[in-house]
């Protein structure tokens, strides 16, 4: 198992973890009621998926 030789410093340290973000969820417009929902997945609110009805809502 590889073991670091030295100490890492604090600022290369945080200089790693400043890159560890939380990335914004992607959302899309839906087409039929215009609300936002998650891109390749049915409408939580009129319940449609590519033009056609999928969901009881």
């Amino acid at each position: 198992m590889a073991v670091p030789k030295r100490k890492m410093s604090r600022s290369n340290t945080r200089a790693r973890r400043a890159n560890w973000k939380a990335a914004v969820v992607a959302t899309v417009a839906c087409p039929q009621c215009k609300s936002a929902k998650l891109p390749h997945a049915a409408c939580s609110v009129c319940g449609t998926y590519n033009g056609r009805q999928v969901l009881e809502v």
